[in-house]
């Protein structure tokens, strides 16, 4: 009986040792300022889909993503720079089992590669974001559940392409649209300055920030407009184009030969 209690006193020692590790990495670690919630536009991203698999969801066909989805809610510095992998928080999926379908639905994976993890492994999509940003998001956050829970009840409540239709801009292949313009409707329906990112003239993201109370700020990013630094004065909303996932996965590598 002395025998099990000492063990449980071992026991009980060594979590409290491990926890005060992790308090000690936070304490050390510098806190973020706002958070930047990143939108992936499908129709941009599939473009450079060369082969499919099950968890990339530009493969769905007619059930593929046509909205902005969610790349990540990123703890950011006013700074311009970011916090990243700022203490050991294995992943675990099970955590967030009851937020699956919205997960799927809104942050799916755009890509059929494993994203590294903060330990030098690699893992799942939502893997990446709570190790590298979730990790740095204390003390707004300090379990995968609430921060996967608010990033999606944020996404819902500022629903970027809902805006953007509502101004007249919809996904196409041959219009261009004014970035002024896409940025005013933004401006005008959440009373804040996005940043947005472009690969060539095609919209790639766009980032929406918050303080840590999650009223809106502008982005830091958001002052590089002006200049064009990543957009050109007009941009496009590509259409998705369903890809033939079968098809394609006959002709090319296998994933795991891929990788």
């Amino acid at each position: 009986m002395a025998s099990r209690i000492c063990l449980l006193l071992l026991v009980v020692f060594l979590a409290g040792a491990f926890a005060g590790d992790v308090i000690e990495v936070n304490k050390s670690q510098r806190e973020f300022d706002y958070f930047a919630l990143s939108l992936q536009w499908p129709g941009t991203y599939c473009r450079g889909t060369r082969h499919c698999c099950s968890k990339n969801a530009c493969c769905r066909g007619s059930d593929a993503p046509t909205q902005f989805t969610i790349h990540g809610l990123w703890p950011d510095y006013n700074d311009g720079s970011w916090p990243s992998c700022c203490y050991r928080s294995d992943f675990n999926e099970k955590e967030i089992s009851t937020l699956m379908d919205g997960l799927e639905k809104y942050w799916p994976s755009l890509s059929c590669g494993s994203p590294s993890s903060c330990n030098g492994g690699k893992g799942s999509f939502w893997g990446h974001e709570w190790e590298k940003h979730g990790t740095c998001s204390s003390p707004v956050f300090h379990d995968e559940y609430n921060y996967f829970l608010t990033t999606l009840n944020i996404y819902l409540k500022h629903n970027v392409t809902d805006v953007l239709y509502q101004a007249g801009y919809v996904a196409s292949n041959s219009e261009k649209y004014p970035l002024g313009g896409i940025v005013t409707a933004i401006q005008n329906a959440f009373h804040i300055t996005p940043e947005v990112v472009c690969k060539k003239d095609a919209i790639d993201e766009i980032r929406i920030c918050f303080y840590k109370d999650f009223k809106p700020r502008d982005c830091v990013g958001s002052k590089e407009l002006m200049s064009r630094k990543s957009c050109p004065q007009y941009v496009s909303l590509p259409e998705y184009t369903p890809l033939d996932g079968e098809a394609m996965v006959l002709k090319m590598p296998t994933e795991r030969e891929a990788l």
